[in-house]
């Protein structure tokens, strides 16, 4: 079809320049996805809709240990200084979902010594070594204040063992010994 002489002839793209098709392109799908996007109109006036989304998320952790208690068998102490507990490395997994520049910290506290009746091995003479994901503190010994056992600054899981030693000695009495050792995963 012909076009009558009066009209303006207008490109309105021009695939030859490179510069222009990526900006064209993207006002061609704006004005296709305009309009299939309903429209609501009053007969008379405007309508304007608003809507809000969105979505709260606070810091939350878990922690699970495969074993509740361990053992350290008798040894002597003229051959054994160090004796690893029975039941072999503990299995840690620290989960955490933190805000960015937030931290999560794994600490451990004694609730006390190692006791049996009046007897008691100080609670320093059980030390762990740590391997597994980054964050975990490598080594340290019990103690009856709070102590770092792991940190991590991003979210995720995070897998690690600790292996438990006492310090052996010929001082310490005949007896079963008990203490209690608690693990804690907190973030802000």
């Amino acid at each position: 079809m012909a076009m009558p002489d009066n009209m303006k002839k207008r490109t309105v793209l021009d695939i030859r320049n490179r510069r222009v098709l990526c900006p064209a392109l993207f006002m061609v799908a704006m004005a296709f996805i305009s309009l299939a996007l309903p429209l609501s109109v009053n007969a008379g006036g405007s309508s304007i809709i608003t809507m809000d989304a969105g979505a709260d998320s606070s810091s939350t952790v878990q922690l699970t240990i495969d074993k509740t208690s361990i053992n350290f068998p008798n040894a002597n102490p003229g051959t054994v200084s160090l004796i690893p507990a029975n039941e072999g490395a503990v299995s840690v997994t620290a989960s955490a979902q933190i805000d960015t520049g937030s931290t999560a910290t794994l600490t451990v506290t004694a609730g006390g010594d190692l006791v049996s009746g009046q007897d008691r091995i100080p609670i320093n003479n059980v030390s762990w070594k740590a391997t597994g994901d980054d964050g975990f503190v490598s080594s340290g010994t019990m103690s009856k204040e709070n102590q770092s056992a792991g940190t991590w600054t991003k979210s995720g899981t995070y897998t690690g063992a600790f292996s438990f030693y006492l310090a052996n000695s010929w001082s310490y009495a005949t007896g079963t010994y008990s203490a209690t050792v608690t693990y804690t995963i907190t973030a802000p």
